[in-house]
């Protein structure tokens, strides 16, 4: 079975900002990432308090994860858009990356995530 790498990352919000910080996600964010191709399997609020939030991306290995972050990063529409916005909810983040197959993806998928547009 084809295996995948997913990046999942944890952002520590600042208090009181994360609905705010979810509706800049859907609304601009996540259609960026939309556009640059970025595989999306999974965001939302954390339920494990008020502050945390996640994203789950998939990656075909973890070369790719990194070339598609250092041209969606580096890129005039992400520098000069939202991410002054996004960044000043963030205290901190951090992220881990798991080879994972399809079908775990899939399910990560279904979970139910918030991310209604």
């Amino acid at each position: 079975m084809a295996r995948r790498w997913i990046e999942v990352r944890s952002y520590n919000l600042k208090a009181g900002t994360r609905q705010s910080f979810h509706d800049l996600f859907v609304r601009e964010a996540l259609p960026m990432l939309e556009r640059w191709k970025v595989d999306v399997v999974s965001a939302g609020p954390s339920p494990q308090d008020d502050v945390s939030y996640f994203l789950i991306r998939a990656y075909e290995s973890v070369a790719d994860r990194d070339r598609s972050q250092d041209a969606f990063y580096g890129s005039d529409e992400w520098r000069k858009g939202p991410r002054e916005a996004i960044l000043a909810f963030i205290e901190s983040f951090t992220s881990v990356m798991l080879e994972v197959d399809e079908s775990t993806i899939q399910d990560l998928r279904r979970t139910g995530t918030g991310l209604s547009r």
